[in-house]
C-alpha cells in the first residue's frame, strides 16, 4: 500500500515480490497532494480499501511495524474486525514528529508487542500492557548484518552508478511533521553542507507533507555540485553497504540512530524530529543551526570521535530480531485470549493514603 506502489517513491513493491512474497492485494491509497490534508485523506482511503481486503482475508494476525501515519489504517480496520494486532518497535520515542503519537496509539490497539530496546519495553509496560504480551526483540532492520552478505564496494558502485570517493557523507532527511512548516529545519542543513567538499549521497525523503519541496531543494543542490547525487530508493543491502563505506550520516532519520551504531558510523542528528529516542555514543545531536551543524560535522569526523565509537554496542539489538518475533507469533495464545486485553490495577497512591489518615 501507499508509497510502495508509487513510481515517485521507487515502486518498492517490486523488491517485495523479488524476495518471493505473494502479495494478496495492492492498496493504492497515497493521496497525490503533498500536505497534511493529503496525509489525512491517505489514511481515510486506506481504511476504506483495507476494510474490503481484510474482511475477506480474515488473517490470524496483522503484523505492523513502527510509526508511519499510514499504519493507523490497518490498525483501525483490524481492531474493528476483531483481528489481533502484533506491533513491532512500540515504546520508542520521536517527540518531534506525529510518528510518536501514531506509535503510542498502535501500542494501545495492539495485542502483542515486539520492542526495539529494553527501555522501550519498560515504556510499553508502563502504558498498562500485560507483561506476557511484551517482548524485547530488537529492531529487525539490523538483521541484514547477520543473515545477509553486503555488496562489495565494486558491486555497490555498480548499483549506484558512480564511483565512491574515500570520504562520503550520507544525507537522510525527512519532513518534521509536527511543525507547521515541515521543511523549515532543513534549511540549516543545506546551509551547512558546502563546508563538506567531499562526496554526498542523498536518500529520498518519506512520503510526508513537504516531501516534494524537500526533493526539489535536494535536486537543485545536486545540480550545482558534481559529487552529489539523490537516490529515489536504495534497497536494504545497498544501503547497508553504503553506510559501511561512508564517513558519517547526516539528517533526522531514525536510521542514523537505530542502524548506524551497528556499523559503527558517526551519525549527526539534526533538529527535533528524533527528540527523546534512545541513542548510542555514535550520535551527535545538533540543533537546526548552520554553525552548530558544521561543528557537529567536525566532531563526528575527528579521529578522536571515530576511535571512541569502535566496538560500539547497539542498544537496538544484535541482528536476531526476526527469530524472536517469529517465536512470539508462533507461541501466541488463541485469538480469544489475545483480544481480551485486561487493565492492570493501579498502584496505591501512598501520598493520598497518608493524607486521608490525617
Amino acid at each position: 500500500m501507499g508509497a510502495h506502489l508509487s513510481r515517485a517513491f521507487g515502486e518498492t513493491v517490486n523488491q517485495i515480490q523479488l524476495d518471493g512474497f505473494k502479495i494478496s492485494a495492492n492498496i493504492d491509497c497515497l493521496d497525490p497532494e503533498d500536505s497534511d490534508t493529503g496525509m489525512s485523506r491517505t489514511i481515510g482511503l486506506a481504511v476504506e480499501k483495507l476494510t474490503k481486503v481484510l474482511s475477506k482475508l480474515r488473517p490470524d494476525i496483522v503484523l505492523l511495524i513502527a510509526d508511519r501515519y499510514e499504519m493507523l489504517a490497518p490498525a483501525t480496520v483490524a481492531l474493528a474486525l476483531r483481528i489481533p494486532i502484533a506491533h513491532i518497535e512500540g515504546g520508542d520515542i520521536s517527540e518531534g514528529a506525529i510518528d510518536d503519537a501514531v506509535r503510542n496509539a498502535i501500542t494501545k490497539m495492539a495485542h502483542l508487542h515486539f520492542t526495539p530496546t529494553e527501555e522501550a519495553k519498560r515504556r510499553v509496560l508502563a502504558m498498562g500492557e500485560e507483561s506476557w504480551r511484551v517482548f524485547c526483540s530488537g529492531a529487525p532492520s539490523l538483521d541484514h548484518l547477520v543473515r545477509s552478505r553486503l555488496p562489495s564496494k565494486v558491486e555497490l558502485e555498480k548499483s549506484l552508478g558512480q564511483q565512491l570517493e574515500r570520504e562520503i557523507c550520507v544525507v537522510a532527511c525527512h519532513p518534521v511533521t509536527l511543525h507547521p512548516d515541515t521543511t523549515a529545519e532543513i534549511c540549516a542543513l543545506f546551509e551547512a553542507l558546502p563546508s563538506w567538499s567531499n562526496q554526498v549521497v542523498f536518500c529520498f525523503p518519506n512520503a510526508d507533507a513537504g516531501s516534494s519541496a524537500l526533493v526539489e531543494r535536494t535536486r537543485a543542490y545536486c545540480s550545482e555540485r558534481k559529487n552529489c547525487r539523490l537516490y529515489t530508493n536504495l534497497d536494504h543491502l545497498t544501503y547497508w553497504s553504503l553506510l559501511s563505506h561512508a564517513t558519517f550520516i547526516l539528517g533526522n532519520s531514525s536510521s542514523g540512530i537505530m542502524e548506524a551504531a551497528s556499523v559503527p558510523l558517526p551519525a549527526i542528528d539534526i533538529g527535533e524530529r528524533q527528540r527523546g529516542r534512545t541513542r548510542a555514543a555514535n550520535v551527535v545531536h545538533a540543533p537546526s543551526d548552520k554553525d552548530a551543524i558544521i561543528r557537529a560535522m567536525e566532531l563526528a569526523t575527528s579521529e578522536a570521535f571515530t576511535s571512541r565509537i569502535k566496538g560500539l554496542e547497539n542498544p537496538y539489538g544484535d541482528g536476531y530480531a526476526s527469530q524472536r518475533i517469529i517465536s512470539g507469533l508462533l507461541n501466541a495464545p488463541e485469538k480469544k485470549i489475545l483480544l481480551e486485553k485486561k487493565a492492570l490495577p493501579l498502584e496505591p497512591d501512598k501520598n493520598a493514603f497518608l493524607q486521608n489518615m490525617g
